[in-house]
C-alpha cells in the first residue's frame, strides 16, 4: 500500500512553531508516513525581522526551508498546520497561503484531506484555542477532515489539555516552557492514522495491517 503522505505548513517568527512542526515531521515518519516540511512565505519587512535579535536569527537559520506551494497541498494525504497566534487568529503570512488556495478549492483537490493544527503564545491564555479554531473553519469551507486530539490519550491531559490542537507557551526567546512533544507526536500520528482507516474504508478503530503503521490510541 502507497504510504500516506504527510505534510507540515508552519510560519514561524522566533522558531516555537517551527520546533512543533519537526515533532510533526518525527511523529509521522515514526509510523511510516512520507513528509514534506514547508513554511509559509514571510510577509514582515526585513527592517522588522532584523530589529529582533531571535526572529532575525530563526529566519536566517531556516532560510533553506522550502515555501509551502499548491503543488505540496494536492501531494498531501494529511495536513498539518502549526501557527502562532496573533491578536487571537491567525498570523499574515499563514492567512495569505490559505487565501492562496482557492484555485485546488475550486478543483475540489482539497476535499477530504485529513488536517489538524496547534499554535503558540506568550501566556497560557494568549489566544491559541480561538487560532486554531480559526484555521479549521477554513478547513471547513474546503471540505477537509478535521482531526482534533480531543481527549483520545492521557497524554493530553500532561500537555495543558486542549482538544483542538496541541498549543505552546513561548517566552520571549522563542523557547517552548513546556513538554509539548507528546502531544504533538500523538496528535500526528492520530491523524495519519485516521487517513489510513479512511484510505482502507474502515470506520472502527480496527489496527492497520502495515509495517511500521501500528500507533497506540488509547482512549481516556
Amino acid at each position: 500500500m502507497e504510504k500516506i503522505k504527510t505534510l507540515i505548513v508552519y510560519y514561524s517568527s522566533t522558531g516555537a512553531n517551527y520546533q512543533l512542526a519537526q515533532w510533526a515531521d518525527e511523529g509521522a515518519k515514526g509510523i511510516g508516513s512520507e513528509t514534506r516540511i514547508r513554511k509559509v512565505q514571510e510577509l514582515a519587512p526585513e527592517s522588522a525581522i532584523a530589529g529582533n535579535p531571535a526572529w532575525k536569527k530563526h529566519s536566517d537559520s531556516t532560510k533553506n526551508i522550502q515555501i509551502a506551494s499548491l503543488e505540496d497541498l494536492e501531494w498531501a494525504d494529511v495536513v498539518v498546520f502549526s501557527a502562532p497566534t496573533r491578536y487571537g487568529t491567525l498570523p499574515a503570512q499563514m492567512k495569505q497561503f490559505l487565501d492562496s488556495t482557492g484555485p485546488l478549492w475550486a478543483q475540489g483537490k482539497l476535499a477530504n484531506k485529513v488536517v489538524t493544527a496547534m499554535s503558540s503564545a506568550m501566556n497560557v491564555h494568549g489566544g491559541q484555542e480561538a487560532t486554531i479554531l480559526s484555521l479549521y473553519t477554513t478547513m471547513f469551507h474546503w471540505g477537509a477532515l478535521v482531526v482534533a486530539p480531543g481527549y483520545t490519550d492521557p497524554v493530553l491531559f500532561k500537555t495543558g489539555g486542549n482538544p483542538y490542537g496541541t498549543s505552546a507557551t513561548v517566552d520571549d526567546k522563542g523557547s517552548i516552557k513546556e513538554d509539548v512533544k507528546p502531544a504533538v507526536i500523538h496528535q500526528v500520528k492520530r491523524a495519519v492514522t485516521i487517513a489510513l482507516w479512511l484510505r482502507k474504508g474502515s470506520t472502527n478503530n480496527e489496527s492497520v495491517d502495515e509495517s511500521n503503521l501500528q500507533p497506540e490510541l488509547t482512549h481516556a
